[in-house]
């Protein structure tokens, strides 16, 4: 016989948070262990009843969702957690898996749908919410490859491309998941092949020449 999924609710609107567990927990196969009211009170459940998912709201007073996610990860990293909350902005969504966070959903699904998510998420399944997924994919999808111009490789005319709107070697090292010391070479080599001084220049050279 299947062990019924252990469920910890994180809100710290009293209201919402009562609102999930009393409906996660007349659903078959799941019983709320615990409810707490921001991460630090998350942290200390964890420990104390040991559920096997957390549902988690990002933005709570003291420590946050990802703060508390993070905390979980590296104490309890056999517990899953899955965030529930109203934001579905991609920086939400990225800082929450960095931390540890194996789903992502909204809080207007139905009571169905997040009690067959809480099952997934114990099942090993990534829960996503349709329309956060979209948007990811989208954001994180390759760009279209530049072509050449004057003489540059395609990379370096991304680079210019991305020095005329003002990144800095460390952005575009994180946007084209490059080493800052390979960015710096790519620059050198722009600026040599164009004949430029500075990355001034290279801005007004992209902008000049139709590169933006």
């Amino acid at each position: 016989m299947t062990s019924d999924v252990r469920v910890l609710v994180v809100d710290d609107q009293r209201l919402i948070r009562d609102g999930i567990a009393s409906l996660l927990g007349i659903q078959d196969g799941i019983v709320v262990v615990g409810a707490a009211a921001d991460g630090h009170e998350a942290v200390a459940l964890v420990e104390e009843v040991g559920p096997d998912v957390v549902l988690m709201d990002v933005r709570m007073p003291g420590m946050d969702g990802v703060a508390a996610t993070a905390e979980l990860h590296r104490r309890a990293p056999r517990c899953r957690v899955v965030m529930l909350t109203t934001f579905d902005d991609e920086e939400y969504v990225v800082e929450a898996l960095r931390a540890g966070a194996v789903g992502y959903l909204l809080k207007d699904l139905p009571p169905e749908d997040l009690a067959n998510a809480v099952r997934l998420a114990h099942a090993g399944v990534a829960p996503f919410d349709t329309t956060v997924a979209r948007r990811m994919a989208a954001a994180l999808a390759p760009p279209a490859t530049p072509a050449a111009h004057d003489g540059l490789t395609a990379r370096e005319t991304e680079v210019l491309r991305m020095i005329a709107t003002g990144s800095t070697n460390r952005e575009i090292a994180a946007r084209l998941f490059l080493s800052e010391g390979t960015v710096k070479n790519h620059i050198s080599r722009i600026l040599t092949r164009l004949g430029l001084r500075d990355r001034t220049q290279a801005a007004i050279y992209a902008r000049d020449h139709n590169l933006l």
